[in-house]
């Protein structure tokens, strides 16, 4: 069985103030894997992806990158990761080129290799006009694909992304998720930190959830979403919902108003939408749409991680 693309054992993080960031984490990532890591501020996640690109000194505990240990062969464990930070971190007066092309030799890519990679990234992430633009003159969107781009240069095996979409429009971010599923379909395995919960449920297979420094949940995203065990909908009918109707609703299941045309419904997964359907044709409205009226990680993230 192949390394694992990474694996934290027994990773703990003390601070000199006395403050404890990590307890104990254990998390593996296999490989290809389009991973999940999520929590609330403060619960972790910089601490650990500080501590993998080796900003932040653990205080004890195990890294590995795809088999190699991040203590004794720092150089060839990065050379294996790409990470994408939240904040841009660029020299705003070179441009979108020299960006990328003086990242390459960080990773052993001569010149000529850096140019010939910056072209590819440029062009695959629709970068190719802007790349004699400064960076200081890019629009946000823009400067998170550059960011993208430049952890890509030397083509990792390992890509972290940090808040990727973080500050772009609906747009961008459905573009960005299509090339993400792209490129994790062409064999990097890719681990995801976002606060737009919709994201990591749409891209991630697996899931790992940190809470005060403690991993509480990790699993796949498919049985963690089999946790939930309620759903709240959202009934949207194309006329009005009258008094009347609502209280004959009532009668037999607790709606309540959103608006005068939606409902508001928490329905049990064991018993599904038939019998509500049934009564809403019953009161005599036809529906526009249904709708959950969040996200299903959304409601599952709150429920455990709130004190």
């Amino acid at each position: 069985m192949p390394a694992p693309a990474l694996l934290l054992q027994d990773l703990c993080k003390t601070y000199d103030n006395g403050f404890t960031a990590l307890h104990s984490i254990d998390l593996q990532v296999q490989q290809g894997d389009f991973f999940a890591l999520l929590g609330p501020n403060g619960a972790g996640k910089s601490t650990t992806l500080g501590i993998i690109s080796t900003l932040v000194r653990k205080s004890s505990g195990k890294v590995e990158v795809f088999g190699l240990d991040l203590d004794r062969e720092p150089l060839r464990a990065k050379s294996l990761l790409g990470i994408v930070p939240q904040e841009f971190n660029f020299h705003s007066f070179e441009t979108v080129e020299q960006t990328l092309v003086q990242q390459g030799p960080y990773y052993g890519l001569n010149g000529q290799e850096s140019r010939r990679q910056a072209q590819k990234y440029l062009e695959l992430l629709d970068l190719g006009a802007k790349s004699r633009s400064r960076v200081m003159d890019l629009s946000g969107g823009q400067k998170r694909r550059l960011m993208i781009a430049r952890a890509l240069i030397h083509e990792p095996k390992l890509l972290f992304l940090d808040e990727p979409t973080a500050g772009v429009d609906i747009e961008i971010r459905r573009s960005m998720w299509s090339w993400l599923r792209e490129l994790n379909q062409q064999g990097t395995t890719v681990v995801l930190t976002t606060h737009y919960l919709e994201e990591a449920q749409n891209l991630c297979r697996n899931i790992a959830i940190i809470n005060h420094g403690r991993v509480i949940a990790n699993t796949s995203m498919r049985e963690l979403l089999r946790r939930l065990d309620r759903n709240t909908f959202l009934f949207e009918a194309k006329n009005p919902v009258s008094e009347e109707q609502l209280a004959r609703l009532q009668q037999s299941l607790p709606f309540d108003r959103k608006d005068e045309h939606t409902l508001r419904l928490e329905v049990q997964k064991e018993q599904g939408l038939n019998q509500v359907l049934e009564q809403l044709a019953a009161a005599g409205l036809e529906l526009h749409y249904i709708q959950p009226e969040a996200n299903q990680l959304e409601t599952l993230f709150v429920k455990l991680t709130q004190p």
